[in-house]
Protein backbone atom coordinates (compact mmCIF):
# COMPACT_ATOMS: atom_id res chain seq x y z
CA UNK A 1 0.00 0.00 0.00
CA UNK A 2 1.95 3.26 -1.47
CA UNK A 3 1.37 6.61 0.65
CA UNK A 4 1.35 10.36 -0.29
CA UNK A 5 3.91 12.43 1.15
CA UNK A 6 1.39 14.61 2.71
CA UNK A 7 -1.05 11.88 4.22
CA UNK A 8 3.75 11.79 5.96
CA UNK A 9 15.55 44.17 21.54
CA UNK A 10 20.45 56.99 27.09
CA UNK A 11 18.88 57.03 23.83
CA UNK A 12 21.87 58.67 22.41
CA UNK A 13 24.33 55.89 23.64
CA UNK A 14 22.42 53.55 21.82
CA UNK A 15 22.52 55.84 18.35
CA UNK A 16 26.07 55.43 18.24
CA UNK A 17 26.42 51.60 18.24
CA UNK A 18 23.12 51.46 15.46
CA UNK A 19 24.31 53.92 13.37
CA UNK A 20 27.50 51.88 12.57
CA UNK A 21 25.53 48.83 12.26
CA UNK A 22 23.81 50.21 9.49
CA UNK A 23 27.47 51.64 7.97
CA UNK A 24 29.36 48.43 8.35
CA UNK A 25 29.68 46.25 5.71
CA UNK A 26 27.53 43.12 5.60
CA UNK A 27 30.55 40.86 6.06
CA UNK A 28 31.39 42.63 9.46
CA UNK A 29 28.06 42.12 10.99
CA UNK A 30 27.41 38.80 13.46
CA UNK A 31 25.81 36.40 12.17
CA UNK A 32 23.13 34.56 13.88
CA UNK A 33 23.79 31.31 14.98
CA UNK A 34 22.29 28.12 14.23
CA UNK A 35 19.81 26.51 16.62
CA UNK A 36 20.19 23.40 17.63
CA UNK A 37 18.03 20.53 17.66
CA UNK A 38 19.30 18.31 20.85
CA UNK A 39 17.73 15.04 20.68
CA UNK A 40 18.05 12.49 24.08
CA UNK A 41 16.97 9.13 23.48
CA UNK A 42 16.98 5.72 22.74
CA UNK A 43 18.32 3.28 19.83
CA UNK A 44 15.38 4.04 17.75
CA UNK A 45 16.74 7.76 17.29
CA UNK A 46 20.49 7.15 17.65
CA UNK A 47 23.49 7.56 14.91
CA UNK A 48 24.12 3.97 13.58
CA UNK A 49 27.50 2.94 12.42
CA UNK A 50 28.65 1.25 9.17
CA UNK A 51 28.88 -2.01 11.07
CA UNK A 52 24.65 -1.87 11.94
CA UNK A 53 23.41 -0.91 8.28
CA UNK A 54 20.68 -0.99 7.22
CA UNK A 55 19.46 -0.44 10.53
CA UNK A 56 19.08 3.49 11.09
CA UNK A 57 17.60 5.86 14.13
CA UNK A 58 15.01 8.69 12.98
CA UNK A 59 17.65 10.87 14.14
CA UNK A 60 19.80 10.31 11.04
CA UNK A 61 16.76 11.54 9.26
CA UNK A 62 15.62 14.35 10.90
CA UNK A 63 18.14 16.67 9.33
CA UNK A 64 16.33 16.42 5.77
CA UNK A 65 13.50 17.96 7.12
CA UNK A 66 14.49 20.71 8.80
CA UNK A 67 16.11 24.36 7.59
CA UNK A 68 19.69 25.16 7.38
CA UNK A 69 19.96 27.56 10.48
CA UNK A 70 19.00 24.23 12.43
CA UNK A 71 21.66 22.02 13.71
CA UNK A 72 21.00 18.26 15.01
CA UNK A 73 22.58 17.48 17.64
CA UNK A 74 21.73 13.35 18.16
CA UNK A 75 22.57 12.21 21.97
CA UNK A 76 20.16 9.04 21.71
CA UNK A 77 22.43 5.82 22.45
CA UNK A 78 21.13 2.50 21.97
CA UNK A 79 20.02 0.92 25.12
CA UNK A 80 19.48 3.78 27.24
CA UNK A 81 16.20 4.89 29.66
CA UNK A 82 14.85 8.24 31.05
CA UNK A 83 17.26 6.98 33.66
CA UNK A 84 20.67 5.44 32.78
CA UNK A 85 20.63 8.28 30.09
CA UNK A 86 20.78 10.94 33.41
CA UNK A 87 22.58 8.62 35.29
CA UNK A 88 25.66 8.13 32.75
CA UNK A 89 25.94 11.54 32.50
CA UNK A 90 24.40 12.05 29.54
CA UNK A 91 22.02 15.07 30.39
CA UNK A 92 24.63 16.32 32.53
CA UNK A 93 26.69 16.70 29.44
CA UNK A 94 23.90 18.30 26.75
CA UNK A 95 23.27 20.70 29.75
CA UNK A 96 26.74 21.75 29.60
CA UNK A 97 26.56 22.92 25.89
CA UNK A 98 22.36 23.50 25.68
CA UNK A 99 22.55 27.37 25.13
CA UNK A 100 19.57 29.55 25.01
CA UNK A 101 17.11 29.37 22.16
CA UNK A 102 17.99 25.72 21.58
CA UNK A 103 15.49 22.77 21.56
CA UNK A 104 15.78 19.41 23.89
CA UNK A 105 13.94 16.89 22.31
CA UNK A 106 13.59 13.78 24.47
CA UNK A 107 11.51 10.74 23.71
CA UNK A 108 12.36 7.53 25.86
CA UNK A 109 9.96 4.48 26.70
CA UNK A 110 11.55 1.43 24.92
CA UNK A 111 14.14 0.67 27.62
CA UNK A 112 12.24 2.61 30.53
CA UNK A 113 9.85 -0.92 30.42
CA UNK A 114 12.57 -3.06 31.52
CA UNK A 115 10.74 -4.68 34.63
CA UNK A 116 14.20 -7.19 35.32
CA UNK A 117 16.60 -4.53 34.70
CA UNK A 118 16.80 -1.72 37.94
CA UNK A 119 19.40 0.08 35.92
CA UNK A 120 17.24 1.22 33.30
CA UNK A 121 13.47 0.37 34.34
CA UNK A 122 11.50 3.04 35.65
CA UNK A 123 7.57 2.97 36.67
CA UNK A 124 5.62 5.13 34.21
CA UNK A 125 3.61 7.28 36.81
CA UNK A 126 6.64 7.59 38.84
CA UNK A 127 10.14 7.49 38.25
CA UNK A 128 9.54 8.06 34.68
CA UNK A 129 7.99 11.40 35.46
CA UNK A 130 10.78 12.15 38.16
CA UNK A 131 13.16 11.52 35.53
CA UNK A 132 11.53 13.18 32.48
CA UNK A 133 11.29 16.39 35.19
CA UNK A 134 15.02 16.63 34.75
CA UNK A 135 15.30 17.16 31.18
CA UNK A 136 12.46 19.92 31.73
CA UNK A 137 14.06 21.43 34.08
CA UNK A 138 17.63 21.41 32.86
CA UNK A 139 16.72 22.56 29.77
CA UNK A 140 14.92 25.40 30.73
CA UNK A 141 16.84 26.83 33.62
CA UNK A 142 19.97 27.30 30.33
CA UNK A 143 16.95 29.08 28.58
CA UNK A 144 16.00 25.88 26.05
CA UNK A 145 12.76 25.01 25.14
CA UNK A 146 11.99 20.97 26.02
CA UNK A 147 9.78 19.27 23.79
CA UNK A 148 8.77 15.82 24.74
CA UNK A 149 7.92 13.18 22.31
CA UNK A 150 6.33 9.80 23.38
CA UNK A 151 8.02 6.71 22.39
CA UNK A 152 7.45 5.66 18.51
CA UNK A 153 5.72 2.60 18.39
CA UNK A 154 6.99 -1.03 17.23
CA UNK A 155 5.79 -3.01 14.52
CA UNK A 156 2.79 -5.55 16.02
CA UNK A 157 0.06 -6.58 14.84
CA UNK A 158 -2.94 -8.63 15.72
CA UNK A 159 -4.38 -11.84 13.90
CA UNK A 160 -6.99 -9.52 12.41
CA UNK A 161 -4.03 -7.47 11.09
CA UNK A 162 -4.88 -4.33 13.70
CA UNK A 163 -1.76 -3.12 14.62
CA UNK A 164 -1.21 -3.27 18.15
CA UNK A 165 0.17 -0.56 21.01
CA UNK A 166 3.59 -1.99 23.01
CA UNK A 167 4.14 0.72 25.34
CA UNK A 168 1.45 0.46 28.19
CA UNK A 169 0.81 3.27 30.39
CA UNK A 170 4.56 5.37 29.25
CA UNK A 171 2.53 7.19 26.25
CA UNK A 172 0.05 8.24 28.46
CA UNK A 173 2.65 9.07 30.87
CA UNK A 174 4.52 11.28 28.90
CA UNK A 175 1.07 13.25 28.08
CA UNK A 176 0.18 13.82 31.11
CA UNK A 177 3.41 15.12 31.86
CA UNK A 178 3.24 17.23 29.18
CA UNK A 179 0.00 18.42 30.18
CA UNK A 180 0.92 19.33 33.51
CA UNK A 181 4.19 21.07 32.99
CA UNK A 182 3.21 23.14 29.88
CA UNK A 183 5.44 21.57 27.61
CA UNK A 184 4.94 20.85 23.49
CA UNK A 185 4.03 16.96 22.82
CA UNK A 186 4.65 15.32 19.97
CA UNK A 187 2.74 12.18 20.12
CA UNK A 188 4.93 10.06 17.71
CA UNK A 189 3.42 6.99 19.67
CA UNK A 190 -0.47 7.47 18.19
CA UNK A 191 1.32 9.03 14.51
CA UNK A 192 2.96 6.33 14.08
CA UNK A 193 1.01 3.31 15.02
CA UNK A 194 -1.70 5.31 12.80
CA UNK A 195 0.72 4.99 9.99
CA UNK A 196 1.53 1.27 10.73
CA UNK A 197 -1.98 0.52 10.61
CA UNK A 198 -2.61 2.10 7.13
CA UNK A 199 0.73 0.69 5.82
CA UNK A 200 -0.59 -2.88 6.92
CA UNK A 201 0.97 -6.12 7.70
CA UNK A 202 3.22 -6.79 4.78
CA UNK A 203 4.27 -3.09 3.90
CA UNK A 204 5.44 -2.19 7.17
CA UNK A 205 7.91 -4.93 7.16
CA UNK A 206 9.59 -2.46 4.38
CA UNK A 207 10.20 0.12 7.08
CA UNK A 208 11.50 -1.97 9.65
CA UNK A 209 15.30 -3.62 9.74
CA UNK A 210 14.01 -6.79 8.57
CA UNK A 211 17.24 -8.77 6.43
CA UNK A 212 17.41 -11.91 5.14
CA UNK A 213 18.99 -13.06 8.88
CA UNK A 214 17.18 -10.67 11.03
CA UNK A 215 13.16 -9.84 12.02
CA UNK A 216 13.64 -6.52 13.76
CA UNK A 217 10.46 -4.44 14.56
CA UNK A 218 11.58 -2.27 16.98
CA UNK A 219 14.67 -0.55 14.62
CA UNK A 220 14.06 1.27 11.29
CA UNK A 221 15.69 0.96 8.11
CA UNK A 222 15.96 4.36 5.63
CA UNK A 223 11.99 4.13 4.72
CA UNK A 224 11.19 4.15 8.32
CA UNK A 225 13.88 6.23 9.98
CA UNK A 226 12.67 8.88 7.52
CA UNK A 227 8.96 8.32 7.57
CA UNK A 228 9.50 8.90 11.75
CA UNK A 229 12.06 11.85 10.86
CA UNK A 230 9.24 13.15 8.97
CA UNK A 231 6.49 12.98 11.74
CA UNK A 232 8.91 14.43 14.25
CA UNK A 233 9.78 17.68 11.77
CA UNK A 234 5.59 18.29 11.13
CA UNK A 235 5.22 17.46 14.89
CA UNK A 236 7.59 20.26 15.93
CA UNK A 237 6.21 22.68 12.95
CA UNK A 238 2.83 21.65 14.30
CA UNK A 239 3.35 22.34 17.92
CA UNK A 240 5.06 25.32 16.97
CA UNK A 241 8.52 24.44 18.58
CA UNK A 242 9.73 25.23 14.88
CA UNK A 243 8.66 28.15 12.82
CA UNK A 244 7.49 26.93 9.14
CA UNK A 245 10.57 28.41 7.81
CA UNK A 246 12.37 26.11 10.22
CA UNK A 247 11.10 22.96 8.24
CA UNK A 248 11.57 21.88 4.37
CA UNK A 249 10.57 18.77 2.22
CA UNK A 250 7.60 17.83 4.90
CA UNK A 251 5.56 16.66 1.57
CA UNK A 252 8.82 15.65 -0.30
CA UNK A 253 10.22 12.40 -1.13
CA UNK A 254 13.73 11.80 0.68
CA UNK A 255 16.11 9.26 -1.10
CA UNK A 256 17.07 6.43 0.56
CA UNK A 257 20.23 7.34 -0.44
CA UNK A 258 20.68 10.33 1.81
CA UNK A 259 21.09 7.82 4.64
CA UNK A 260 24.53 7.28 5.47
CA UNK A 261 26.42 4.99 8.16
CA UNK A 262 29.87 6.53 9.17
CA UNK A 263 32.64 4.20 10.20
CA UNK A 264 32.69 4.21 13.77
Amino acid sequence: MSLTRRQVTSAAVAAVPLAVAATAPASARPSRRPRTVHIAGDSTAAQKYAGAAPETGWGMALPFFLGQDIVVANHAVNGRSSKSFIDEGRLGAILEVIRPGDLLLVQFGHNDEKTADPTRYTEPWTTYQDCLRQYLDGARARGARPVLATPVERRKFDADGNAVPTHGDYPVSVRALAADEHVALLDIQALSIALWQRLGVEETKKYFNWTATEQDNTHFNPPGAIAVARLVAAGLLHRRALAPRDVRRLDAEIPESWITWPTA
